[in-house]
């Protein structure tokens, strides 16, 4: 909710709540009436797990989160349906009671490397990262999956996250030649490198992951934006089933664009698994909701053992002009 990823915490929040209104006024738990509670772990992996323990302490029945995937991993055992969280390790771990709506890493990883390999079969590539758990393990498979298919990325290098001058690595790129860079982190930094090297008159297309599915991107790297491409997972918005979602959150002046819808089916999941199970208590809510498919916003959840969502794969996506648009 504050830091570098801000306006991100600010979708899923507003995705949760708008979700947690209808739940209250649907009647689904029996007139049970739901609490939102927003807590900030500024995607530092230490704040998460004071927040962690503080919720935990609070009996807290579900969390909506983390979106940072570091934060998420040190969550405690409270039923966690992560919106935003892509790193493979999350549900790796075979924890019964954490959850994600949003797709992986290892799956959004290849549908970036795929796209590169389609569309800049000759062009020379750079592969970097903010050393962050996300950035990095999306880096690493789509330097992976370009390496098994026979390209090497002409440069591999990691950056600090939280600086404001990025000139050395644009630098070292136009250098190297570069026209490409897959950047696996979050928008302030990689907004921050897209305006520096267009400044600097690199001639470099940039392609990220799912962190840049926010008008903050756009607010950082101005008019160079054009043409940055990334992975997010289906545009939910365009469900039916969504519609009336879509409705009230746009009638309060909220966007359903992002990770919103995403949250908001976290919310719906675990109420009809609560439903299912008659009970609020972990263990049996966790087992409902692997039980059987569950529709919600973004349209059929299905979780498999592990506590991933079965249906939601990646697409690429373009930001052009202000807006985000399908890149093919």
């Amino acid at each position: 909710m504050t830091g570098t990823t801000a306006a991100l915490g600010a979708q899923m929040r507003d995705g949760a709540a708008a979700a947690v209104d209808a739940l209250n006024t649907s009647g689904v738990l029996g007139g049970t009436n739901i609490v939102l509670r927003v807590a900030d772990d500024a995607c530092d992996p230490k704040q998460a797990v004071a927040v962690a323990n503080r919720l935990t302490m609070d009996q807290v029945k579900l969390v909506v989160g983390h979106f940072c995937s570091a934060s998420s991993i040190p969550e405690a055992a409270v039923i966690q349906i992560s919106p935003g969280s892509t790193n493979p390790r999350l549900t790796e771990r075979g924890l019964k009671n954490v959850f994600r709506t949003c797709g992986r890493d290892d799956q959004q990883g290849v549908v970036a490397a795929d796209y590169i390999l389609r569309h800049y079969p000759e062009t020379k590539i750079a592969v970097l990262d903010d050393k962050s758990t996300a950035g990095k393990g999306i880096a690493d498979v789509v330097a992976s999956r370009l390496e098994q298919a026979g390209v090497k990325a002409a440069m591999r290098e990691s950056y600090v996250a939280g600086e404001k001058d990025y000139t050395a690595v644009v630098s070292r790129m136009k250098h190297e030649g570069i026209k490409l860079a897959y950047i696996g982190g979050y928008y302030t930094e990689i907004g921050l490198i897209v305006r520096q090297a267009a400044e600097a008159g690199a001639g470099i297309t940039v392609m990220a992951n799912d962190a840049l599915m926010t008008g903050e991107f756009w607010s950082i790297a101005g008019d160079a934006a054009n043409g940055t491409l990334f992975t997010f997972m289906p545009d939910a918005t365009k469900n039916a089933q969504a519609a009336d979602a879509v409705a009230r959150l746009e009638g309060s002046n909220r966007s359903a664009k992002g990770y919103t819808l995403y949250a908001y089916a976290a919310v719906q999941a675990w109420a009809e698994a609560v439903k299912r199970a008659g009970t609020f208590e972990g263990p049996q809510v966790a087992a409902k909701l692997r039980d059987q498919p569950i529709e919600t916003v973004i349209g059929r959840v299905h979780f498999d053992r592990k506590g991933d969502n079965e249906a939601p794969g990646f697409l690429v996506y373009r930001w052009y002009d202000h807006v985000v648009e399908p890149a093919e």
